[in-house]
């Protein structure tokens, strides 16, 4: 069946879905809608770090082994950092740099961010669209038992230890979805809707904050899916499960369901889980993506499922 199709994503785990799907729709009927709540100004520069995961991984320079930065990177840059006693606690790879440094140039000189990130994206000859939530800064904090941490404070230097009490977004209110953003929502040719299985609160809920969106979602006519991040009981990889436990929640795919209630029209889980005592309609397949069979067929399963609610 044809058609565009359109996935809200954070980094990791999500860019393994949006791999999947390139291999099992034409690249250029994709838009991928990528939190940008993890940006943030560092040693003066400015960071994507979901945007570049998907540039990484969709153009085949990601580091396979590690999930995030550059195959075959080099460290010269932060070695003469720490000689200086700067700060070390965010790596900055030397190829990574070269994005950090032409995106903040290209920033400053008066580019949004949507069209620096075309512009990379061309550059690496990737054919979907990959668009951030807004061109608007929008930053993700998260409340702890240890006092408000910017999200890549919390994340990164912390390394979620933090007990998470809130989580908030600074300047979503005002911000505006990016152009193109309602556009691959509403579009009448746009086969299906996916949430890829990034964190709900830390990397999905930053875009659906962006005023506008979640209501085009609401609206949608396609079918909205969401693939869980909930495997056998535990989150794959990051603080999902964590994170649910120290807001009460249990750590479920009828919690993930009723996170998105009013959003999605149906949830694609893990055959370990099951979907028993799901009321939304589901699927279940296996959603561990190793490989790249295995990230091709859970995009497939999502886009079956979503073709069933279509009817």
């Amino acid at each position: 069946m044809s058609g565009r199709v359109t996935v809200l994503t954070g980094g990791v785990g999500g860019a393994k879905l949006v791999l999947g799907l390139m291999q099992v729709c034409p690249p250029d009927t994709i838009s991928a809608i990528v939190n940008t709540g993890d940006d943030f100004r560092h040693l003066g520069l400015a960071i994507s770090p979901d945007i570049d995961t998907l540039l990484y991984t969709l153009s085949g320079r990601a580091n396979a082994a590690q999930g995030w930065g550059r195959e075959g990177e080099t460290w010269t840059f932060m070695d003469a950092l720490k000689s200086l006693h700067g700060e070390d606690w965010f790596l900055l790879g030397d190829g990574d740099m070269a994005l950090h440094v032409l995106r903040s140039h290209l920033l400053t000189s008066g580019e949004t961010l949507s069209a620096v990130t075309a512009r990379f994206a061309a550059a690496w000859e990737l054919a979907l669209r990959i668009l951030p939530m807004s061109d608007d800064p929008v930053a993700t904090h998260i409340e702890t038992d240890r006092g408000d941490l910017p999200f890549q404070r919390y994340f990164v230097e912390q390394r979620c230890i933090p007990a998470v009490r809130a989580v908030r977004f600074e300047g979503a209110a005002g911000a505006r979805p990016a152009p193109g953003v309602i556009e691959a929502i509403n579009d009448p040719d746009t086969r299906a809707i996916l949430i890829a299985p990034s964190n709900p609160w830390l990397s999905v809920d930053p875009i659906l904050a962006v005023p506008g969106i979640s209501e085009a979602l609401a609206a949608a006519s396609a079918p909205v899916v969401a693939v869980s991040p909930i495997v056998g009981g535990q989150a794959v990889k990051g603080p999902t499960a964590k994170l649910m436990g120290e807001l009460g929640l249990a750590v479920t795919n009828e919690a993930i369901a009723d996170h998105y209630a009013g959003i999605i029209d149906g949830l694609l889980v893990d055959e370990r889980d099951g979907g028993k005592g799901l009321a939304v309609p589901h699927a279940v397949t296996d959603t561990l993506m190793k490989t790249l069979e295995d990230r091709a067929r859970v995009a497939m399963a999502a886009l079956d499922l979503a073709d069933r609610i279509a009817g």
